[in-house]
């Protein structure tokens, strides 16, 4: 038997170490937080998509008393993107959320196994790898490549 490590690459940061695009990607993900549908878990997701042509989308979490006939804010963002642009490739996510007692978060959430694997297939889709931004108010994660979440994964990248 042999172990093998998988080597993946995520960064730590402030707020104040982004750029303005990436803040303000983060500041539409808190926003979008204020239109998620929670009556279940009171767990509001928001995230915030900007495409290659500089098009914003927003996406929060719609939840339903059907499981799992909701949507997740990642889904609902890369969704709308793929129904509305669908030959621009996006080019960053960000993610923010809000727990039961409706404040942000600490710490940085990060997206379910099916938005992973959304994620693979839409930088498969385009070709190239997506910047993921993961917002706590503690820190916030920065990665390219949803490969860094989801290092064995069915594709190249």
């Amino acid at each position: 038997m042999k172990d093998l490590k998988l080597k993946v690459q995520i960064k730590e940061c402030q707020m104040d170490e982004l750029s303005d695009a990436e803040r303000s990607l983060i500041d539409m993900a808190i926003d979008s937080t204020a239109h998620s549908y929670a009556p279940y878990s009171h767990f509001h997701v928001g995230a915030a998509l900007l495409l290659a042509d500089g098009t914003l989308l927003p996406g929060c979490n719609q939840e339903n008393a059907a499981f799992p006939s909701g949507l997740c804010a990642e889904r609902s963002a890369l969704f709308a993107a793929g129904a509305q642009h669908p030959d621009v490739p996006p080019v960053m996510l960000a993610i923010a959320a809000r727990d039961t007692q409706g404040e942000l978060t600490d710490e940085p959430v990060s997206p379910c196994g099916p938005c992973r694997q959304v994620l693979i297939e839409t930088e498969t889709r385009y070709g190239r790898k997506l910047r993921i931004l993961l917002y706590g108010k503690k820190k916030v994660f920065v990665m390219d490549g949803i490969s860094n979440l989801m290092p064995l994964s069915f594709t190249e990248f």
